[in-house]
């Protein structure tokens, strides 16, 4: 078959599949590792790489645990699914739920979602249901609901997503030969980062892990749950991380730390991801870079000889609105005969 053969094909001994799981795909999975030599020279490393999961089919890193979660269900002959998001799950959710004949159900906190990730969601036809509250709060509802039983919960609390998210961990080493000497990554609800160890693990290598928070939304750096997280990178505006444990085991076993990052920080990052890099991401997804930069500065010489890996966890039109936000205005209109006086 050509093109990508997805996660199930790919990584079939290393995830819990049976002769009954279907063979679902979207074609996720196999993306590209791209060098930020600039970056790199700031954050004072040998290299830096950009682990770009906005190009999996739906535009995040979703699309490799969401393969998985699906896929099972389909196999336990689940007619409905569900997942509490703030954008990336439920695209994710929706569209592999669609190439599974599954019906979707999201739910989302109210106004707290970015409309590039709940159209999706509506175009592979979920259904939307919005709650009073935050994520948080969306996510105790769903749980309840799934908990019930008849409904299949489709959030990083299901074990099947963290399986097909840590391979990503696995095509890293399988691109260098080896770990790398770090790896930085935004947490929000903390599964990815959760995922990555194991995949690392599993490998028998063990890198420090940098998980990257907004300072406005940073649990895991002040120790406590935050009631009203804010900040510009709505895919990590959760307050109260469902892998909170897994996540901490994480950071303690590898060695790394976890730490926060401002939105001017975050904001800039993704704008020198675009300027310099030419991978344009969400808000979210310029943390871990922001974060490095951060670490760098704290501690000149950290990252001395080292190759980086920052995690991009989705693409940029994901959430247009915060680059047009910073966008200049458009210059005003010129004759067309000037048009070639005004390229030069």
């Amino acid at each position: 078959m050509p093109g990508r053969v997805g996660v199930l094909a790919r990584w079939r001994d290393r995830l819990p599949v049976t002769q009954r799981t279907p063979a679902l795909t979207l074609g996720e999975g196999d993306t590209p590792l791209v060098a930020a030599p600039t970056l790199a020279r700031d954050v004072g490393c040998a290299e830096l790489w950009l682990k770009v999961e906005g190009q999996n089919p739906t535009g995040s890193f979703k699309d490799r645990g969401m393969v998985v979660a699906v896929a099972k269900a389909a196999e336990a002959s689940a007619r409905v699914a569900v997942c509490a998001s703030t954008g990336n799950t439920s695209a994710s959710a929706a569209a592999y739920c669609a190439a599974a004949a599954i019906a979707c159900r999201v739910v989302v906190p109210e106004g707290k979602v970015a409309l590039g990730k709940l159209a999706q969601a509506l175009a592979h036809g979920a259904r939307i249901i919005v709650v009073r509250g935050n994520f948080d709060v969306a996510l105790g509802v769903t749980r309840a609901a799934a908990e019930r039983g008849g409904i299949a919960l489709l959030n990083s609390v299901n074990p099947h997503r963290l399986e097909g998210q840590k391979t990503a961990a696995f095509e890293i080493v399988e691109a260098f030969g080896r770990a790398p000497d770090g790896l930085a990554l935004p947490v929000g609800n903390a599964g990815n980062i959760s995922a990555y160890w194991r995949g690392f693990v599993e490998l028998g290598a063990k890198p420090p892990l940098y998980g990257i928070q907004a300072a406005g939304a940073a649990p895991f750096v002040s120790g406590a749950p935050v009631e009203h997280p804010e900040t510009v990178a709505t895919a990590i505006r959760i307050g109260n991380p469902a892998s909170w444990s897994l996540a901490l085991r994480a950071r303690e076993e590898s060695g790394g730390e976890f730490a926060a990052v401002s939105d001017e920080e975050i904001v800039l990052a993704g704008s020198r991801l675009a300027s310099e890099a030419g991978v344009f991401c969400e808000p979210a997804s310029a943390a871990p870079v922001a974060g490095l930069l951060r670490l760098a500065r704290e501690r000149p010489g950290r990252f001395a000889g080292q190759r980086l890996v920052a995690v991009l966890t989705g693409h940029g039109l994901k959430d247009p609105q915060a680059a047009i936000a910073q966008a200049k205005p458009l210059p005003e209109p010129i004759a067309a005969e000037s048009v070639e006086e005004a390229l030069r």
